[in-house]
């Protein structure tokens, strides 16, 4: 069972690696997973929030924090220990068959901290704002899922450890997300920027 469940991975990645390749692609696949090219977009979130909702807007960024902490902090730090699994492009029986289009990373695969961090601020900010404007959804799923699969393309992660990622993010944004609700009651629902 595990050896298939691998062999089906190995399969998916090359065909995301290998098969989805072209030089469009090799140029965007590692500009959208560079955080600093997102690094507007959290600049507008920060400064969105505090300017139109004040004290509460102070309140969202600071979950927002808070959620990547905590994402961050179990992926890299607790499962990716704890799993041990090597990155595809560090792989000696498979890396050859891996087309590396960044820097390999000498650090473990499952789960993929930049799947786990994205779908968890992706799930805390459809969890404030989902009520008030329900574009965020499609969004927000939208750009964490081509983070995540910028990962496979460019050599660094198998799709289970995106998978894996995707699913752990989510869930911790989904209980700041409630926590947030609980802490600023009305929030979520209220059309007021007050």
């Amino acid at each position: 069972m595990i050896d298939q469940l691998v062999t089906w991975d190995q399969e998916a990645f090359l065909a995301i690696n290998q098969g989805l390749s072209n030089v469009f692609f090799d140029w965007l696949m590692p500009v959208l997973r560079n955080p600093y090219t997102w690094a507007p977009l959290y600049l507008f979130i920060i400064v969105f929030c505090i300017r139109n909702y004040r004290n509460k807007g102070i309140l969202i960024v600071l979950f927002i924090l808070i959620t990547f902490g905590i994402a961050d902090a179990l992926s890299s730090s607790v499962i990716k220990k704890s799993v041990k699994r090597i990155r595809p492009c560090n792989d000696i029986e498979f890396k050859e068959e891996v087309a590396v289009r960044v820097r390999c990373g000498s650090g473990y695969s499952f789960t993929s901290s930049h799947a786990t961090n994205h779908f968890a601020i992706s799930m805390v900010l459809i969890m404030v704002f989902y009520r008030r404007w329900k574009p965020i959804l499609w969004l927000a799923l939208l750009w964490a899922t081509l983070v995540s699969i910028a990962q496979v393309y460019v050599g660094v992660h198998y799709p289970l450890d995106i998978i894996g990622g995707a699913l752990l993010g989510s869930a911790i944004g989904y209980l700041t997300g409630l926590v947030f609700r609980m802490t600023v009651p009305g929030f979520a629902s209220v059309k007021s920027a007050s």
